[in-house]
Protein backbone atom coordinates (compact mmCIF):
# COMPACT_ATOMS: atom_id res chain seq x y z
CA UNK A 1 0.00 0.00 0.00
CA UNK A 2 1.63 3.49 -0.61
CA UNK A 3 1.88 6.18 1.20
CA UNK A 4 -1.33 8.35 1.61
CA UNK A 5 -0.78 11.91 0.55
CA UNK A 6 -1.47 14.18 3.62
CA UNK A 7 -4.63 16.41 3.18
CA UNK A 8 -4.39 19.18 5.38
CA UNK A 9 -7.25 21.29 6.95
CA UNK A 10 -9.39 17.99 7.18
CA UNK A 11 -9.99 17.82 10.78
CA UNK A 12 -12.29 20.77 12.18
CA UNK A 13 -11.35 23.11 15.49
CA UNK A 14 -14.10 22.35 17.43
CA UNK A 15 -14.41 23.68 20.73
CA UNK A 16 -14.13 21.41 24.08
CA UNK A 17 -13.90 22.25 27.99
CA UNK A 18 -10.50 22.97 28.21
CA UNK A 19 -7.64 24.23 26.65
CA UNK A 20 -6.12 21.36 23.87
CA UNK A 21 -2.72 19.89 24.01
CA UNK A 22 -0.87 16.89 22.47
CA UNK A 23 1.27 14.77 24.70
CA UNK A 24 3.77 13.30 22.53
CA UNK A 25 5.22 9.92 24.12
CA UNK A 26 9.02 9.32 23.90
CA UNK A 27 10.49 7.17 23.33
CA UNK A 28 8.49 5.98 20.11
CA UNK A 29 9.16 5.01 16.38
CA UNK A 30 12.20 3.33 15.16
CA UNK A 31 14.14 1.28 17.13
CA UNK A 32 18.04 0.56 16.43
CA UNK A 33 17.00 -3.49 14.98
CA UNK A 34 14.55 -1.80 12.54
CA UNK A 35 16.67 1.09 12.13
CA UNK A 36 19.89 -1.40 10.59
CA UNK A 37 17.31 -3.73 8.61
CA UNK A 38 15.97 -0.63 6.78
CA UNK A 39 19.68 0.77 6.35
CA UNK A 40 21.13 -2.42 4.74
CA UNK A 41 18.09 -3.26 2.66
CA UNK A 42 18.69 0.60 1.50
CA UNK A 43 22.96 -0.16 1.54
CA UNK A 44 22.16 -3.61 -0.48
CA UNK A 45 20.22 -1.67 -3.43
CA UNK A 46 23.20 0.57 -3.42
CA UNK A 47 25.39 -1.80 -3.39
CA UNK A 48 24.05 -4.68 -5.93
CA UNK A 49 21.20 -3.14 -7.72
CA UNK A 50 18.08 -3.64 -8.00
CA UNK A 51 16.21 -5.67 -7.81
CA UNK A 52 17.45 -7.18 -4.20
CA UNK A 53 14.52 -9.56 -2.83
CA UNK A 54 13.65 -9.67 0.93
CA UNK A 55 11.65 -12.35 2.79
CA UNK A 56 8.81 -11.62 4.32
CA UNK A 57 8.14 -7.44 4.99
CA UNK A 58 11.37 -6.02 6.29
CA UNK A 59 10.33 -4.90 9.21
CA UNK A 60 5.98 -4.72 9.88
CA UNK A 61 5.26 -1.20 8.72
CA UNK A 62 3.79 -0.76 4.98
CA UNK A 63 4.82 2.31 4.55
CA UNK A 64 8.24 1.45 5.12
CA UNK A 65 8.08 -1.18 2.60
CA UNK A 66 6.07 0.42 -0.20
CA UNK A 67 8.92 3.21 -0.07
CA UNK A 68 11.84 0.14 -0.34
CA UNK A 69 9.64 -1.30 -3.32
CA UNK A 70 9.84 1.91 -5.05
CA UNK A 71 13.62 1.85 -4.49
CA UNK A 72 13.66 -1.00 -6.09
CA UNK A 73 13.29 -4.28 -3.13
CA UNK A 74 11.23 -6.83 -4.05
CA UNK A 75 9.34 -8.96 -1.16
CA UNK A 76 8.56 -12.73 -0.98
CA UNK A 77 7.09 -14.93 1.65
CA UNK A 78 10.12 -17.90 0.53
CA UNK A 79 12.98 -18.29 -0.85
CA UNK A 80 12.05 -20.59 -3.59
CA UNK A 81 10.43 -17.27 -5.29
CA UNK A 82 13.36 -15.71 -5.75
CA UNK A 83 16.05 -16.37 -8.69
CA UNK A 84 18.74 -18.86 -8.03
CA UNK A 85 22.32 -16.61 -7.46
CA UNK A 86 20.34 -13.51 -6.23
CA UNK A 87 20.53 -11.04 -3.07
CA UNK A 88 18.09 -12.02 -0.31
CA UNK A 89 17.47 -10.09 2.80
CA UNK A 90 16.73 -11.90 5.87
CA UNK A 91 13.71 -9.63 7.69
CA UNK A 92 14.89 -8.01 11.12
CA UNK A 93 12.54 -11.02 12.60
CA UNK A 94 15.07 -13.43 12.03
CA UNK A 95 14.57 -17.19 10.33
CA UNK A 96 14.74 -20.69 11.26
CA UNK A 97 17.62 -22.69 9.76
CA UNK A 98 15.69 -24.22 7.53
CA UNK A 99 15.15 -20.94 5.60
CA UNK A 100 19.11 -20.49 6.02
CA UNK A 101 19.39 -24.00 4.24
CA UNK A 102 17.42 -23.18 1.64
CA UNK A 103 18.96 -20.00 0.30
CA UNK A 104 22.08 -21.54 0.47
CA UNK A 105 20.66 -24.48 -1.99
CA UNK A 106 19.70 -21.88 -4.02
CA UNK A 107 23.11 -20.16 -4.21
CA UNK A 108 21.34 -17.24 -3.27
CA UNK A 109 24.34 -14.21 -1.48
CA UNK A 110 21.89 -13.87 1.82
CA UNK A 111 21.99 -10.82 3.98
CA UNK A 112 21.43 -11.04 7.30
CA UNK A 113 19.13 -8.07 8.71
CA UNK A 114 17.67 -10.01 11.90
CA UNK A 115 17.51 -7.91 14.77
CA UNK A 116 20.37 -8.79 17.14
CA UNK A 117 18.22 -8.92 20.44
CA UNK A 118 16.30 -11.65 18.15
CA UNK A 119 19.67 -13.59 17.40
CA UNK A 120 20.02 -13.46 21.35
CA UNK A 121 16.59 -15.40 21.64
CA UNK A 122 17.67 -18.01 18.71
CA UNK A 123 21.11 -18.63 20.74
CA UNK A 124 18.97 -18.89 23.79
CA UNK A 125 16.86 -21.31 22.54
CA UNK A 126 20.11 -23.58 21.08
CA UNK A 127 21.95 -23.36 24.08
CA UNK A 128 19.00 -24.68 26.00
CA UNK A 129 18.13 -27.35 24.07
CA UNK A 130 21.62 -28.41 24.23
CA UNK A 131 21.51 -28.72 27.79
CA UNK A 132 18.14 -31.24 27.37
CA UNK A 133 15.76 -28.46 28.60
CA UNK A 134 12.26 -28.39 27.11
CA UNK A 135 11.17 -24.44 26.02
CA UNK A 136 8.45 -22.32 26.62
CA UNK A 137 7.86 -19.95 23.90
CA UNK A 138 5.50 -17.19 24.83
CA UNK A 139 4.60 -15.95 21.83
CA UNK A 140 2.08 -15.27 18.56
CA UNK A 141 1.59 -18.45 16.50
CA UNK A 142 2.12 -17.69 12.97
CA UNK A 143 4.53 -14.42 13.83
CA UNK A 144 7.43 -14.54 11.92
CA UNK A 145 9.93 -14.10 15.02
CA UNK A 146 7.69 -16.99 16.15
CA UNK A 147 8.47 -19.38 13.38
CA UNK A 148 12.14 -18.57 13.43
CA UNK A 149 12.75 -19.15 16.78
CA UNK A 150 10.71 -22.33 17.44
CA UNK A 151 12.78 -23.15 14.01
CA UNK A 152 16.05 -23.39 15.79
CA UNK A 153 14.99 -25.85 18.32
CA UNK A 154 11.51 -27.45 16.73
CA UNK A 155 11.36 -30.85 18.80
CA UNK A 156 11.83 -29.17 22.26
CA UNK A 157 9.86 -26.17 22.06
CA UNK A 158 5.94 -25.68 22.99
CA UNK A 159 3.90 -22.31 21.80
CA UNK A 160 2.06 -20.43 24.87
CA UNK A 161 -0.12 -18.34 23.01
CA UNK A 162 -1.68 -16.60 25.65
CA UNK A 163 -2.35 -16.60 29.50
CA UNK A 164 -5.52 -18.31 28.91
CA UNK A 165 -3.28 -21.27 27.22
CA UNK A 166 -1.10 -22.01 30.25
CA UNK A 167 -3.60 -24.52 31.58
CA UNK A 168 -3.67 -27.20 28.57
CA UNK A 169 0.00 -27.11 28.69
CA UNK A 170 1.50 -30.20 28.49
CA UNK A 171 5.51 -31.74 29.54
CA UNK A 172 7.49 -34.38 29.55
CA UNK A 173 9.48 -32.97 32.79
CA UNK A 174 8.73 -30.55 34.68
CA UNK A 175 11.25 -29.79 36.74
CA UNK A 176 13.53 -29.13 33.28
CA UNK A 177 11.60 -26.12 31.83
CA UNK A 178 12.69 -22.32 30.85
CA UNK A 179 10.38 -20.34 29.14
CA UNK A 180 11.52 -17.94 26.77
CA UNK A 181 9.15 -15.38 24.72
CA UNK A 182 8.74 -13.44 21.62
CA UNK A 183 10.35 -10.07 21.70
CA UNK A 184 7.50 -7.19 20.75
CA UNK A 185 4.85 -8.94 23.19
CA UNK A 186 3.01 -6.90 26.07
CA UNK A 187 5.40 -6.78 29.08
CA UNK A 188 2.39 -6.71 31.26
CA UNK A 189 1.04 -10.20 29.70
CA UNK A 190 3.85 -11.59 29.43
CA UNK A 191 4.79 -11.30 33.16
CA UNK A 192 0.93 -12.48 33.80
CA UNK A 193 1.79 -15.91 31.30
CA UNK A 194 4.88 -16.71 33.45
CA UNK A 195 3.21 -15.95 36.51
CA UNK A 196 0.79 -18.80 35.55
CA UNK A 197 2.91 -20.66 34.02
CA UNK A 198 5.26 -20.89 37.77
CA UNK A 199 1.67 -21.86 39.26
CA UNK A 200 1.72 -25.10 37.18
CA UNK A 201 5.73 -25.73 37.30
CA UNK A 202 6.88 -24.25 40.32
CA UNK A 203 10.37 -25.29 38.92
CA UNK A 204 10.25 -23.16 35.84
CA UNK A 205 13.31 -21.58 34.94
CA UNK A 206 13.82 -17.84 33.83
CA UNK A 207 16.07 -16.76 30.53
CA UNK A 208 19.44 -15.48 31.55
CA UNK A 209 18.11 -11.43 30.78
CA UNK A 210 14.18 -10.34 29.73
CA UNK A 211 13.79 -11.38 26.15
CA UNK A 212 11.14 -8.44 25.37
CA UNK A 213 13.43 -5.93 23.74
CA UNK A 214 14.25 -2.34 25.37
CA UNK A 215 12.75 -0.59 22.83
CA UNK A 216 9.51 -2.33 23.45
CA UNK A 217 9.32 -1.93 27.13
CA UNK A 218 9.86 1.66 26.66
CA UNK A 219 7.31 2.46 24.09
CA UNK A 220 4.96 0.84 26.65
CA UNK A 221 6.16 2.67 29.82
CA UNK A 222 5.91 5.83 27.92
CA UNK A 223 2.65 5.02 27.00
CA UNK A 224 1.73 4.50 30.20
CA UNK A 225 2.61 7.81 31.53
CA UNK A 226 0.25 9.85 28.57
CA UNK A 227 -2.38 7.33 29.34
CA UNK A 228 -3.01 8.97 32.30
CA UNK A 229 -3.71 12.12 31.40
CA UNK A 230 -5.02 11.81 27.93
CA UNK A 231 -8.90 11.03 27.21
CA UNK A 232 -7.95 9.63 23.25
CA UNK A 233 -4.59 7.81 22.51
CA UNK A 234 -3.35 7.38 18.62
CA UNK A 235 -0.91 4.96 17.73
CA UNK A 236 0.87 4.91 14.51
CA UNK A 237 1.86 1.75 13.08
CA UNK A 238 0.13 -1.31 10.87
CA UNK A 239 -2.18 -3.67 12.04
CA UNK A 240 0.31 -7.02 11.63
CA UNK A 241 3.07 -5.00 14.24
CA UNK A 242 2.80 -6.81 17.27
CA UNK A 243 4.33 -3.97 19.30
CA UNK A 244 2.09 -1.24 17.73
CA UNK A 245 -1.21 -3.38 18.36
CA UNK A 246 0.41 -3.95 22.56
CA UNK A 247 0.25 0.02 22.51
CA UNK A 248 -3.33 0.26 22.16
CA UNK A 249 -4.36 -2.13 24.77
CA UNK A 250 -1.49 -0.68 27.04
CA UNK A 251 -2.94 2.69 26.58
CA UNK A 252 -7.02 1.55 27.00
CA UNK A 253 -5.64 -0.19 30.57
CA UNK A 254 -3.83 2.63 31.51
CA UNK A 255 -6.47 5.19 31.57
CA UNK A 256 -7.13 6.09 28.10
CA UNK A 257 -10.63 6.58 27.44
CA UNK A 258 -9.51 5.33 23.99
CA UNK A 259 -7.44 4.60 21.57
CA UNK A 260 -6.93 3.86 18.03
CA UNK A 261 -4.40 2.70 15.88
CA UNK A 262 -3.38 4.23 12.16
CA UNK A 263 -1.39 4.02 9.09
CA UNK A 264 -1.87 7.66 8.40
CA UNK A 265 -2.97 11.14 9.31
CA UNK A 266 -5.66 10.44 7.18
CA UNK A 267 -7.36 7.93 9.39
CA UNK A 268 -7.84 9.75 12.26
CA UNK A 269 -12.13 10.45 12.48
CA UNK A 270 -13.14 13.90 13.57
CA UNK A 271 -15.75 12.06 15.95
CA UNK A 272 -12.41 10.72 17.97
CA UNK A 273 -11.95 14.29 18.65
CA UNK A 274 -15.19 15.40 20.39
CA UNK A 275 -15.28 16.73 23.74
CA UNK A 276 -11.49 15.89 24.19
CA UNK A 277 -8.89 18.28 25.59
CA UNK A 278 -5.64 16.15 25.50
CA UNK A 279 -4.75 13.82 22.71
CA UNK A 280 -1.49 11.06 23.53
CA UNK A 281 0.54 10.16 20.13
CA UNK A 282 3.03 7.36 20.00
CA UNK A 283 4.16 5.08 17.29
CA UNK A 284 5.28 1.66 17.14
CA UNK A 285 9.27 0.72 16.72
CA UNK A 286 8.92 -0.10 12.96
CA UNK A 287 7.39 3.66 12.40
CA UNK A 288 9.46 6.61 10.40
CA UNK A 289 9.20 9.90 11.99
CA UNK A 290 7.44 11.02 9.47
CA UNK A 291 3.68 9.76 9.92
CA UNK A 292 4.07 10.93 12.84
CA UNK A 293 4.84 14.49 12.29
CA UNK A 294 1.54 13.94 9.87
CA UNK A 295 -0.50 13.52 12.61
CA UNK A 296 1.15 16.28 14.81
CA UNK A 297 -0.16 18.57 11.66
CA UNK A 298 -3.45 17.34 11.23
CA UNK A 299 -3.98 17.46 15.11
CA UNK A 300 -2.61 21.10 14.91
CA UNK A 301 -5.45 21.92 12.36
CA UNK A 302 -8.05 20.63 14.88
CA UNK A 303 -6.91 23.39 17.61
CA UNK A 304 -4.04 20.87 18.97
CA UNK A 305 -0.77 22.70 18.20
CA UNK A 306 0.47 22.59 22.04
CA UNK A 307 2.65 19.41 21.96
CA UNK A 308 4.48 18.04 24.94
CA UNK A 309 6.84 15.53 25.06
CA UNK A 310 6.21 13.39 28.16
CA UNK A 311 9.99 11.36 27.92
CA UNK A 312 10.44 8.37 30.34
CA UNK A 313 13.49 7.03 28.90
CA UNK A 314 16.55 7.86 26.14
CA UNK A 315 17.39 5.70 23.60
CA UNK A 316 20.90 6.17 22.20
CA UNK A 317 21.59 2.26 21.23
CA UNK A 318 23.11 1.54 17.17
CA UNK A 319 23.90 -1.59 16.06
CA UNK A 320 26.40 -2.23 13.11
CA UNK A 321 25.17 -3.47 9.84
CA UNK A 322 25.83 -6.80 8.44
CA UNK A 323 29.52 -7.50 7.75
CA UNK A 324 28.57 -7.28 3.56
CA UNK A 325 27.26 -3.48 3.99
CA UNK A 326 29.44 -1.67 6.25
CA UNK A 327 31.94 -0.40 3.49
CA UNK A 328 30.31 1.86 0.33
CA UNK A 329 30.52 0.78 -2.50
CA UNK A 330 34.18 2.18 -3.23
CA UNK A 331 35.03 -0.11 -0.86
CA UNK A 332 35.84 2.85 1.84
CA UNK A 333 34.12 2.78 5.53
CA UNK A 334 30.57 4.31 5.73
CA UNK A 335 29.71 6.28 8.15
CA UNK A 336 26.31 4.41 7.85
CA UNK A 337 27.69 1.53 8.98
CA UNK A 338 25.49 2.21 12.34
CA UNK A 339 22.13 3.38 12.27
CA UNK A 340 20.78 6.55 13.91
CA UNK A 341 18.46 8.48 11.66
CA UNK A 342 17.77 12.02 12.78
CA UNK A 343 14.44 12.12 14.47
CA UNK A 344 13.36 15.75 15.43
CA UNK A 345 10.22 17.04 14.44
CA UNK A 346 9.08 19.71 13.15
CA UNK A 347 7.69 21.13 16.07
CA UNK A 348 10.81 20.68 17.81
CA UNK A 349 12.47 23.20 15.63
CA UNK A 350 9.72 25.85 16.24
Amino acid sequence: MPRIPAVRNRLRDNPVTGPKRVLLAAPRGYCAGVDRAVIAVEKALEHYGAPVYVRKQIVHNIHVVSTLEKKGAIFVDEVDQVPPGSHIVFSAHGVSPAVVQAAAERDLEAIDATCPLVTKVHREALRFARDDFEILLIGHAGHEEVEGTMGHAPERTTLVGSPEDVASIRVKDPDNLVWLSQTTLSVDETMETVRLLRERFPNLHNPPSDDICYATQNRQVAIKKVAEEAELVIVVGSANSSNTVRLVDVALDHGARAAYRVDYASEIRQEWLDGVTTVGVTSGASVPEVLVQEVLDDLADAGYADVEQIVTAEEDLMFSLPKELRKDADGQADARGLGGRIRQLDWQSR
